[in-house]
């Protein structure tokens, strides 16, 4: 079975952003791959790592992706096929935000059912996890055309690291 991590980071969201995926295969190679845009937002580079993560497995793999974005796992496993049935809107009649990329990554999940999203805690010493993270936001900083380096997501600011009850469907 594949081990695989793969997680976003965005600096002045938005801003310059990158994403990582690691993936174990079973025989315990790792292979890292990763990527980034120069103006995007940190769900776009979750969404972007979890398709990422999804096109990098051979066809009808086994495998479980550790991903610290609940916006992904619930998106995959209990927004997405209310968004669908519902035309791409939300529970409150909005457009889907990031439609583009849910649809690719619907459609990757789609193909690989033998793939399994798992939530983690952001930096709390999941290594492939802290691993993808530090990959992600170089690829985020390597896009950085300007002074400074705010950074989003569980490292900004007040309440980093600590655990929120996601919303039910956005």
């Amino acid at each position: 079975m594949f081990q695989v991590a793969c997680d976003g980071s965005c600096l002045r969201n938005p801003g310059p952003g990158g994403w990582a995926v690691i993936i174990t295969d079973p025989s315990g190679k790792e292979t890292i791959r990763t990527g980034g845009e120069p103006d995007t937002t940190n769900n776009r580079m979750e969404l972007t790592a979890a398709i990422e993560a999804l096109a990098s497995l051979p066809p009808n793999s086994r495998a479980i992706v550790s991903c610290d974005s609940r916006y992904v796992v619930l998106g995959l496993r209990d927004w997405l096929p209310g968004w669908k049935r519902r035309g791409w809107k939300t529970s409150g009649g909005g457009p889907v935000k990031n439609q583009d990329l849910w649809k690719r990554l619907g459609a990757a999940a789609e193909a690989q059912p033998g793939v399994r999203f798992e939530w983690v805690l952001a930096h709390s010493g999941h290594p492939a996890n802290e691993k993808a993270d530090s990959a992600a936001f170089a690829e985020a900083d390597s896009r950085r055309g300007g002074p400074g380096r705010e950074r989003t997501g569980a490292r900004a600011g007040k309440g980093a690291g600590r655990r929120r009850r996601p919303r039910r469907s956005p």
